[in-house]
């Protein structure tokens, strides 16, 4: 990816919708990571405590390091960020709570239950509920009416209420 050159990766993460500056700073930060070290990807394929402590860095979250360990090893595991809470939350499968680590690993524990176990099922799970998380069930104005999952979501169904009754 480094050899693709700015403009062009530029071009390609355009197609994948708003917060490009983040995104490509996103993966630039993962470029950097792999390049300073060259035997990663044998610690991605090791152990799971070896290949996380690998990825996490003070540059690269722990939503980062998920989501890097569930697309380049053999690892399943859900990254969590603040889309896919704000989701697990309307979806109601979990309760909101104040600590946000307690929070972050019910979301986790939630969708890892709910999620298939094929890895490579799970992997097109996190980037559609990932994208639907940042399109559809926007934090603000939530798109409910055109939402598939809102028969199974108890926000949708209050908001489809709320709409009905004005």
């Amino acid at each position: 990816m480094r050899k693709l050159g700015r403009g062009k990766l530029e071009g390609i993460v355009r197609l994948c919708g708003p917060f490009v500056d983040e995104r490509l700073s996103a993966l630039e930060t993962g470029i950097d990571v792999f390049r300073r070290r060259r035997n990663l990807q044998e610690q991605l394929q090791g152990p799971l405590r070896g290949a996380w402590l690998a990825v996490r860095t003070p540059r690269v979250g722990d939503g980062a390091a998920a989501r890097l360990l569930l697309f380049s090893s053999p690892h399943q595991l859900v990254p969590v960020d603040a889309p896919l809470t704000r989701l697990a939350v309307r979806l109601g499968l979990v309760t909101p709570v104040d600590n946000i680590r307690r929070l972050s690993r019910s979301v986790r524990r939630a969708f890892s239950a709910a999620l298939p176990r094929d890895h490579a099922a799970l992997r097109r799970a996190i980037v559609y509920l990932g994208h639907h998380a940042q399109n559809t069930c926007v934090e603000f104005d939530p798109h409910c009416t055109i939402c598939p999952l809102v028969a199974a979501c108890p926000e949708g169904s209050r908001r489809a209420a709320e709409q009905a009754g004005h």
